[in-house]
C-alpha cells in the first residue's frame, strides 16, 4: 500500500500540479474574449493527429516555421501574462506550451485538484472578510472590481490586519504580469510577510522539484508588489497593455458596489487615479518575509513550512528568460535529463517533440529522495 501511495504521488508531480494555491484560479479572470489562454495555432504547415475525448482527432501543428512567424504573445492572443504561467514555464515549459495549444488533452484529475484546492482558498479568505456579488458587463468592469478590493485593503494593512486574495501586476520587460497574492500580515517582529498556501492531495511533503517552482511564484509575488508601493507601476502603462477604456462609464452594479465602500467615482480612469494614489501614498513597506505553506487538502493538516530566500538577481534573471520566450525570442525548452521522471505521466509526452529529439531520455524510477540520517 505505502509503494502505491508513493506511485500516485510522483505521478500527481510528474504533471506539475500535485499542490495549488494558485488565487488567480478564484477569480482573478475577467471578460476580455481576447484573453484566451487556450487560443488554437493556425492549422497552416504539416500537422500529426490524436484522438481527443470526444473521439475525434485533434490536428497538432508541428511545423517548426509556422512556430516563429510570430511570438507566442501574439498567436496567443494574450495581452498579459499570469504569474502562474511564468511559474508553470519553471516547471517544464514544453509542457506549458502544449498546454496551450491542446487544453483538450488534460486530463479530469487537474480538475478536481483545482476544485478542492478553490474550497480551502475560498474557506481561508471567507475568515477575513465577506464575499460580495457584483455583476461585471464589460472588462472595465472586471477590473474596477479587482481595483475596488485593492483599495479596501490597503487601509487593512496599513492597520496591521491580516489581508487575503491581493491582486497584483507589474511591467517586467514590456510585459504585464499579473496575479494574486494569497495572504499578507505581519509578523510579531512587525516585518510583512507573504503567506502562499498549496494544497496537497496525498499527506506528504512535496519533493525539491516542486518546491523550486513555488519558491520562484512568491519571490516573483514580491517582485512585483514592491514594484507597485514604490510608484514603478503607471496607470499609463496598464491602460497600453489591457487596452482598457479608462473613460467608459461603470456598470450599476459596480457603483454601487463603491458607493457602499465610500467611494464616488463615475469611470475606471477615475477609479485607477485612486488606485495608484493610495499605493504611493500609503507608506506601505515592501514584503519582508516569504513563506509556503503545504497543506493536505482531506484533513488540512500542515504537512510543511518554507521559509523562501529572496534573491532579487536571480528572479530578475529567470523572469527575463522565461519572457523570452514569450516574446519570440527563442523556442520552448523541455525538462534536462536530471529531470526526466517528469514526462512519466505528462499529457503530451507521446507527442512531445523535445522527447523525440533526443535530448532527453525518460527513466521509470521515480526522482531521488533523500534518506534520513
Amino acid at each position: 500500500m505505502a509503494e502505491s501511495g508513493a506511485e500516485e504521488t510522483v505521478s500527481a508531480e510528474a504533471s506539475g500540479f500535485s499542490d495549488f494555491s494558485d488565487s488567480e484560479l478564484l477569480g482573478f479572470l475577467d471578460l476580455e474574449s481576447n484573453q484566451e489562454s487556450s487560443s488554437p495555432l493556425g492549422t497552416a504547415g504539416p500537422s500529426s493527429q490524436l484522438p481527443g475525448k470526444d473521439g475525434k482527432d485533434v490536428r497538432f501543428p508541428t511545423g517548426k516555421r509556422e512556430l516563429y512567424i510570430s511570438s507566442p504573445l501574439e498567436r496567443f492572443h494574450l495581452k498579459y501574462l499570469y504569474v502562474t504561467d511564468l511559474c508553470t514555464q519553471n516547471w517544464c515549459e514544453q509542457q506549458m506550451v502544449y498546454g496551450k495549444e491542446l487544453p483538450q488533452l488534460l486530463s479530469s484529475e487537474k480538475e478536481d485538484l483545482l476544485n478542492t484546492g478553490a474550497s480551502i482558498h475560498l474557506a481561508r479568505e471567507l475568515e477575513v472578510h465577506d464575499l460580495v456579488n457584483v455583476s461585471i458587463t464589460s472588462k472595465e468592469d472586471a477590473w474596477a472590481v479587482k481595483f475596488l478590493n485593492i483599495l479596501s485593503m490597503v487601509p487593512s494593512l496599513q492597520s496591521e490586519r491580516r489581508i487575503r486574495e491581493f491582486p497584483v501586476f507589474g511591467e517586467v520587460n514590456g510585459v504585464l504580469l499579473v496575479g494574486v497574492i494569497d495572504e499578507l500580515h505581519y509578523t510579531d517582529k512587525g516585518e510583512l510577510e507573504l503567506l502562499e498556501l498549496k494544497t496537497r492531495r496525498f499527506p506528504m511533503p512535496p519533493r525539491e522539484a516542486q518546491k523550486k517552482k513555488d519558491f520562484f511564484q512568491v519571490s516573483l509575488y514580491k517582485y512585483i508588489f514592491d514594484a507597485m508601493v514604490q510608484g514603478k507601476m503607471t496607470a499609463a502603462r496598464l491602460i497600453h497593455h489591457t487596452k482598457l477604456h479608462p473613460e467608459r462609464p461603470l456598470g450599476p452594479s459596480v457603483l454601487k458596489h463603491a458607493q457602499q465602500g465610500g467611494i464616488s467615482v463615475k469611470s475606471l480612469g477615475g477609479l485607477m487615479e485612486l488606485v495608484f494614489l493610495s499605493l504611493t501614498m500609503s507608506d506601505l513597506p515592501v514584503i519582508d518575509r516569504l513563506k509556503v505553506e503545504y497543506v493536505h487538502q482531506e484533513t488540512s493538516a500542515v504537512l510543511d513550512t518554507e521559509i523562501v530566500p529572496y534573491e532579487e538577481k536571480e528572479v530578475q534573471e529567470k523572469v527575463l528568460h522565461y519572457l523570452a520566450y514569450w516574446t519570440g525570442q527563442r523556442g520552448p525548452k523541455g525538462v534536462d535529463i536530471e529531470e526526466a521522471w517528469k514526462c512519466r505521466t505528462c499529457n503530451y509526452s507521446d507527442i512531445c517533440e523535445w522527447r523525440k529529439s533526443g535530448r532527453v531520455h525518460v527513466s521509470p524510477l521515480e526522482p531521488p529522495t533523500k534518506k534520513a540520517k
